[in-house]
């Protein structure tokens, strides 16, 4: 059986892992609901304390260049949305 300490590190190392491939996948497609995501789910899992939390930064790290890049491609193409 475990304890509640183990599931909550469990729980919390899985969101790190998840932030970080949002992260990733948000530079690619969906920057505007992956990139928050990511943000959000990293901040969780440092919050918790995870055992992974270099992935947690690095999905902090990749969600804000997620939203960057919207920005940067969105204002370039002069929409809301970019494309390739």
């Amino acid at each position: 059986m475990r304890s509640f300490t183990q599931t909550r590190y469990r729980d919390a190392d899985f969101m790190a892992v998840i932030s970080f491939v949002m992260g990733l996948i948000g530079l690619v497609v969906g920057n505007l609901v992956f990139g928050p995501a990511a943000l959000i789910l990293g901040t969780v899992a440092l919050s918790k304390g995870t055992t992974r939390s270099f992935r947690a930064v690095l999905g902090i790290v990749l969600g804000a260049a997620d939203l960057l890049l919207l920005t940067a491609l969105a204002a370039a193409q002069h929409t809301a949305s970019w494309h390739l």
